[in-house]
């Protein structure tokens, strides 16, 4: 189903992509005992450099793999999405969720193939669980405001962006996304 044929979701779909799934932070698969506080240093860091510096940390961790075979997989991804093979990266990626679903990076990996072959609805699905899983994943949730921005749903968009700089205030990207979509919603800055 192609964008345009696609309903737009509502603001409350949103907000339980968003926050229904706080609880499952216990049960995240990215477990590290680094984490909680690489995001604490995130939240507090108002220098840009310093967050890309704990965002570059932070993806470290929820780029490593559960065991060699999904790390094979992931780089077998990757190269398929850098060739611009999508169906192939699309069928790796659905063994990857398939054989390991605690792995969030997955469930993010498959959101942005799908996203790129422009289906929003498998996109927005994978991003729901993605976020279950790691209700802090920042990427995931750009993701989101990515795909309502390409389907006009302005506030929405808005929300996902606002839910990242609550997560990383110094996100320069973040703040130009909820610039832009302010300017163009007539809402001051």
């Amino acid at each position: 189903m192609g964008p345009s044929v696609m309903p737009k979701l509502s603001i409350l779909v949103v907000m339980s992509i968003l926050f229904g799934a706080c609880s499952a932070l216990a049960s995240a698969d990215q477990t590290s005992e680094q984490l909680p506080g690489l995001f604490d240093q995130l939240q507090a860091s108002s220098d840009p450099i310093e967050a890309g510096r704990l965002e570059s940390q932070i993806w470290q961790y929820w780029l490593e793999a559960p065991d060699a075979a999904s790390n094979s997989q992931m780089v077998r991804i990757g190269r398929a999405m850098a060739g611009a093979e999508l169906a192939v990266a699309l069928n790796l990626a659905d063994q990857l969720v398939d054989s390991y679903p605690n792995y969030a990076e997955a469930w993010n990996k498959r959101a942005t193939i799908h996203y790129l072959m422009g289906d929003n609805t498998a996109s927005v699905a994978d991003i729901r669980e993605t976020v279950a899983l790691e209700p802090r994943h920042f990427g995931a949730i750009s993701g989101l405001g990515l795909i309502f921005m390409r389907e006009k749903n302005l506030d929405a968009a808005l929300d996902a962006f606002e839910k990242v700089l609550d997560i990383n205030p110094a996100s320069v990207s973040a703040q130009r996304s909820v610039a832009r979509l302010r300017a163009e919603m007539g809402r001051e800055i």
